[in-house]
């Protein structure tokens, strides 16, 4: 992946997770995002350090998803 593809899917993460910040049951930990201080207009940053921040930001955002499956169980029946 192209680094302007990798700030793309950096900025896209981000539109996510804000947008789930705004939601009243959604938690995200955006922990170890957060410590990376790098945002997707940090395009001085390196390829390396957007791939980072991604990783932990998609971590965040499926772990939050995780989360809410076990929460939400849904049986096992046709209608």
């Amino acid at each position: 992946m192209k680094k302007q593809e990798l700030i793309h899917l950096h900025g896209l993460l981000a539109e996510v997770s804000n947008q789930c910040a705004e939601w009243d049951n959604c938690q995200i930990d955006l922990g170890e995002y957060e410590a990376k201080g790098i945002r997707p207009t940090s395009i001085h940053k390196s390829k390396t350090d957007h791939k980072a921040a991604v990783f932990a930001l998609a971590g965040g955002i499926t772990m939050n998803m995780r989360e809410g499956e076990q929460e939400e169980a849904v049986a096992a029946t046709a209608d």
